[in-house]
């Protein structure tokens, strides 16, 4: 098979202007969506997704779709790959071993209860490990993480739609819920950071709910959440190492997934460099803002992309799974912290 010819730069001007229209509409729905998340307390994911499905006309416009497209794909993967600048060899260091191997053990379990219950819930396997990966790792983040790698389908929006919506509903009542639970369970400032880090979803939910006990528990909470995030790569590698060697999705011109995704290379690549102290300060905190921008865009152009009665067709099944699998993490966490203790 012959290489495609390599774009000329008018070729590759024209490309770039054909995106500007789009990615302008998606950056209007993620400064939107800040805006009243920063004055009203609303996650700011959620909002920009549902501003980009009410807005969805507009990815059947010609001219805006090329830009959405980019930033439902190639956005998400930049902002994944730069959330790698949050994580340091501090998180390791200031939780200790064994909280490193709770977390690493849940998560695992986490995914594996997920896909053990698919069935019961008349779901395969890609639906269970996307609603699994989001519950046991960050919420949305890894959601549009794990969807980046998983062979796509005509039913790909519609699941990481709801997913997205779900677990940043049951993040927001976690949120709530799981504060008044560590108290009634006895723990002290820095076990309830523990359980809200480790079983929380999103992390801006985790950060309100650590700081609504204590400035300690929020310390806790965010490490822990840090250290979850940090699972992200390993999850993302290992399930890309599966489809490649099954291959299931080979690319348009006959290849297969790549061994390890460029997006994870670059978000274990920016750990590394952050984690050795090579990174300073001056990139870190632009790196980090830009990673959930990126995120932002990128979730309100899967929004611009999905038809509402998608959301509808998954079925309250789906709210089941999501639920099973948030308690289940719960549960296992809870139990580790009181033994522990």
């Amino acid at each position: 098979m012959t290489d495609a010819p390599a774009r000329t730069a008018p070729d590759r001007m024209g490309h770039a202007k054909s995106l500007i229209p789009g990615l302008l509409i998606v950056t209007v729905i993620a400064l939107a969506s800040s805006f009243v998340a920063e004055h009203y307390g609303a996650p700011a994911m959620l909002l920009a997704l549902l501003f980009g499905i009410a807005m969805n006309f507009l990815s059947e416009d010609p001219r805006s779709r090329p830009g959405i497209e980019f930033g439902a794909k190639t956005v998400l993967r930049i902002g994944v790959a730069l959330l790698g600048v949050r994580i340091s060899a501090d998180v390791l260091g200031s939780l200790g071993w064994a909280v490193v191997a709770l977390v690493v053990v849940a998560t695992a379990l986490t995914i594996g209860f997920g896909f053990a219950v698919s069935r019961l819930f008349g779901f395969k396997n890609r639906f269970a490990f996307l609603s699994a990966g989001a519950v046991a790792i960050c919420g949305a983040s890894a959601a549009m993480a794990i969807a980046a790698i998983l062979p796509k389908d005509d039913r790909s929006d519609e699941r990481l739609i709801f997913t997205v919506v779900g677990v940043t509903v049951l993040s927001t009542l976690a949120m709530v819920i799981y504060p008044v639970l560590t108290g009634g369970f006895g723990w002290d400032d820095r076990q309830a950071g523990m359980f809200i880090g480790a079983t929380v979803h999103d992390v801006a939910q985790v950060v309100g709910a650590g700081y609504s006990i204590s400035d300690e528990a929020g310390v806790t909470a965010t490490l822990v959440k840090l250290l979850r995030v940090l699972m992200l790569a390993p999850v993302v590698v290992i399930a890309g190492l599966v489809i490649r060697a099954r291959n299931v999705e080979p690319d348009p011109e006959g290849g297969r997934p790549p061994l390890v995704p460029t997006f994870v290379a670059g978000f274990v690549g920016l750990a590394v460099l952050n984690s050795l102290g090579l990174l300073p300060s001056f990139v870190v905190a632009p790196a980090s803002a830009a990673s959930g921008w990126a995120l932002l865009a990128a979730i309100a152009a899967v929004g611009l992309r999905t038809v509402p009665q998608q959301i509808l067709n998954v079925g309250p099944k789906a709210v089941g799974i999501l639920a099973a699998e948030t308690v289940f993490l719960a549960v296992f966490i809870g139990l580790g912290l009181t033994f522990a203790a």
